[in-house]
């Protein structure tokens, strides 16, 4: 075999380069979660559509040969819904990124041993209550018991950072925060508290529901002692307490996005690229990968996304426009 010329760098018109690929597997969730999907009457997405688990392979190959993409995260909706995932997981695995999951964390108690011996490096839980009445109204669901299990299984099967995604609403969940960072503190895991982000299809978004990152300092502050320890590229920012037990962070995409430094870009389960969660627009993969495209082409169709890039989100300005597909359809 020749030797690979080094990767291009995937830089959109503002210079930021992309190292970091989101790719959902599925639109199909186990939950409902109120400020994400209706409790009934999803049309979900026919399986003829989705990409296999050798094209979504074939994509994150091609990112990482051609482009230097180190980082792969698999979304969904709930990406264990999506049988087999372990066998997608050693595939992606054999690349040498840095291989994480999002997940409710519900089937995870059965699921965390295999994933960790496929190759998984990193998880993060979705948990946005740790009360059982309130969870079971934010999810449509009774399952708290099964996500507990599941941080805990993520923790004993070597999964490092296990990390618990929190958004607070305002009125419904934001009395949790401080309770939230001792709950991390006791399992072990990091806790990051996510802006509520205008990404639902129904319209339940509204400004006044987001709890802000100054709101979410100020009530861990009000039973914890804490420090800020630095922002790489990553979204949060984050905190330690000064007795060193644990760490925290906030996630404040609505009032100090992260846009000038965003490297990622996002693949749906039916083989758009999009490069922006609130992008307006896909580029389709499918003509390339069911057409008999070459690596090449496919590399110039995800650079041409990537360049088409907006400088940001837009949240707040006049102009906005939510994008047309739900959060489920998109991968978080």
């Amino acid at each position: 075999m020749p030797d690979r010329p080094p990767p291009n760098p995937l830089v959109d018109g503002f210079g930021r380069v992309h190292r970091d690929l989101r790719i959902s597997v599925t639109d199909r969730c186990n939950f409902r979660c109120d400020y994400c999907m209706p409790a009934e009457g999803m049309d979900w997405l026919p399986r003829e559509e989705l990409l296999t688990f050798e094209e979504i392979t074939l994509v994150a190959r091609v990112m990482v040969e051609q482009f230097g993409i180190t980082s792969v995260r698999l979304t969904g909706g709930e990406p264990t819904v999506r049988a087999r995932l372990p066998l997608l997981v050693a595939s992606l695995a054999g690349l040498g990124v840095d291989l994480s999951l999002t997940t409710n964390g519900a089937t995870l108690a059965g699921l965390a041993d295999d994933l960790a011996a496929a190759g998984l490096l990193r998880i993060n839980i979705s948990l946005d209550s740790l009360r059982a009445d309130r969870f079971q109204q934010l999810t449509r669901r009774d399952a708290l018991a099964q996500v507990l299990a599941g941080v805990d299984a993520s923790v004993a099967a070597g999964l490092s950072p296990v990390k618990v995604n929190m958004v607070p609403l305002r009125g419904v969940n934001d009395d949790e925060l401080a309770e939230f960072v001792q709950f991390g503190r006791e399992r072990g895991v990091e806790v990051r508290f996510i802006e509520f982000m205008p990404l639902d299809a129904q319209g339940e978004w509204r400004a006044d529901r987001v709890v802000t990152r100054a709101e979410v300092l100020a009530a861990v502050g009000e039973r914890f002692e804490f420090e800020p320890v630095g922002r790489d590229h990553e979204p949060a920012e984050r905190f330690r307490l000064l007795d060193g037990s644990a760490t925290f962070g906030v996630v404040p995409s609505v009032t100090a996005p992260f846009c000038g430094t965003c490297d990622r870009v996002r693949l749906t389960s039916d083989g758009m690229l999009r490069n922006c969660l609130f992008a307006t627009d896909d580029h389709d993969l499918r003509p390339v990968l069911r057409g008999g495209g070459s690596d090449d082409d496919l590399s110039a169709a995800v650079a041409a996304c990537v360049a088409a890039k907006r400088e940001g989100h837009g949240i707040g300005a006049p102009t906005f426009v939510r994008p047309p597909r739900p959060m489920s359809r998109i991968g978080g």
